[in-house]
């Protein structure tokens, strides 16, 4: 492979393909790279790169954005970078040239070859790593289709996971749409009858299913790392560019049935871990910037989340990329509104102590693009910052975690709790009196991904997750739950 190469432009991030088709320009960010590689593959199996493009201070960076233009090559073209720097751990630096990154605005992943050992462990892992791939979002006909912006005052959400949902032949989806965007949409007269406004779907961005010890994978992945890639192994359509499309033709079939689509996003933490776990994109890229860090220790990450590292949400690069992707979602993919995890960690600033004016909850809410856009918090984390009542986002809708709560004590009986339950029936004034925090703030729920089902609730005092091989640890240890005298 022989291109053309020119400087190309450092705007936007990404690959982006030119309105004439002509080529590619590439760009990515890093503050402290010396050198950065571009790799161009010829096919998602192809072990080694076709062509390798070196970029140079002088001629391929701008600021800290590094960038070219690549003449002839166009959508479905495999690629990825190497980066080179200084390896500082105590710095919080971890440059490491002999490691494959995707890009941070990948719009579609391929693992066909990646092992998260060899990117975990030293050494190379050209031949078996992830790549990201070119995507053109011009060349979709929507069919008029946009956004449905409902009444949220009245939004029903029905929560599901792609796969689980129609995994099983009794959900009467064809063998080779289960599991998939592709199987929701035979599933969508079933979802009208309940009737339903949303659905809620459990993360779909491009997520690592390896990130646990084999033969367990990760089932519900919350553990992303493309927030702009829909995740491949949801896609019944397994060519190179299907997976965009198949979710672009879900989106539209669920807004033809009135329903609105809804992504749970985990903007909070990456698939990359720990200061032990893989590199696979920011951590390569600048990991400085990407993640918040011990305050006295920068080789360890901050861990707010309980998933090993947390992101600098507030950081200028990092929150750009957050609302690049929301808008991204919204644009191009024509989604109605984000459920986000853990949303409280957006409250928190680099030294990680809660911010009173965070700069992306701001950001996100002034721009015109998510202006219609659902926008709902869970408004905890895993660090103790628990803010239903009080999260920093005046336009956000709010998990009503103590309406869960509060419902199922009552439910199982326990005392005292009449005045307490008129108040979450009555949209609990006693969380939101300020009008600015009025009521239909509160997203009320008694059960979801999170704990026991609601057959659960009625079946067990204490939790019983020994299948998973966890050792019963994963979960919250009280759920107000009852037997009804027999377990």
């Amino acid at each position: 492979m022989h291109n053309r190469v020119l400087p190309g432009k450092s705007f936007p991030l990404g690959a982006t393909v030119t309105p004439d088709k002509s080529g590619v320009n590439f760009c990515v960010y890093s503050r402290n790279a010396t050198m950065v590689e571009l790799l161009l593959f010829d096919s998602p199996e192809a072990e080694h790169p076709a062509d390798i493009i070196r970029l140079n201070i002088l001629n391929n960076r701008s600021y800290f954005y590094w960038h070219c233009f690549v003449q002839g090559i166009g959508p479905g073209q495999v690629y990825a970078y190497r980066v080179y720097g200084p390896y500082k751990p105590e710095q919080g630096l971890k440059f490491d040239p002999e490691k494959v990154l995707v890009d941070p605005y990948s719009r579609l992943i391929t693992d066909n070859l990646y092992k998260r050992e060899a990117a975990r462990k030293p050494g190379s892992n050209l031949h078996c790593s992830m790549r990201s791939v070119v995507v053109d979002t011009t060349d979709y006909d929507w069919e008029g289709d946009v956004p449905l912006n409902l009444d949220r005052t009245r939004t029903v959400i029905y929560e599901l996971h792609v796969k689980g949902f129609t995994a099983n032949p009794n959900s009467g989806v064809s063998e080779e749409h289960r599991g998939t965007f592709r199987g929701l949409i035979d599933k969508i007269p079933y979802l009208k009858d309940l009737g339903i406004t949303a659905v809620e779907l459990l993360p779909i961005q491009q997520f690592d299913p390896h990130d646990v010890r084999p033969p367990l994978v990760n089932y519900w992945g919350y553990n992303p790392f493309a927030f702009f890639a829909p995740h491949r192994a949801y896609s019944s359509d397994q060519s190179l560019l299907g997976p965009v499309n198949e979710f672009r033709d879900m989106v539209k079939a669920f807004h033809k049935a009135g329903i609105e689509v809804i992504l749970d996003v985990v903007f909070n933490h990456t698939a990359e871990g720990d200061e032990t776990g893989p590199v696979l994109s920011y951590r390569g890229f600048e990991n400085n910037d990407y993640y918040i860090f011990d305050e006295n220790n920068r080789y360890r990450y901050a861990n707010y989340t309980g998933c090993g590292n947390t992101l600098n949400a507030n950081h200028s690069v990092v929150k750009r990329m957050i609302i690049d992707s929301l808008k991204y979602w919204v644009s191009e993919m024509h989604v109605d509104g984000f459920r986000f995890d853990l949303a409280s960690v957006f409250s928190r600033g680099a030294d990680g102590e809660p911010l009173e004016d965070p700069p992306i909850l701001w950001q996100i809410e002034s721009d015109p693009v998510l202006a219609g856009t659902k926008l709902i918090a869970e408004a905890w984390d895993a660090g103790g910052l628990y803010q239903v009542g009080s999260f920093a986002g005046y336009k956000w809708a709010e998990w009503n975690g103590k309406f869960r709560d509060d419902v199922r004590r009552f439910a199982r009986g326990d005392k005292g709790l009449v005045p307490t339950i008129v108040r979450r029936i009555a949209a609990s004034p006693d969380i939101y009196p300020d009008p600015l925090r009025n009521p239909a703030r509160g997203i009320n729920f008694v059960t979801c991904h999170d704990g026991f089902t609601l057959n659960d609730l009625v079946s067990y005092n204490l939790k019983h997750n020994e299948a998973n091989r966890e050792n019963n640890r994963d979960g919250a240890n009280e759920n107000f739950s009852w037997n009804c005298g027999v377990e």
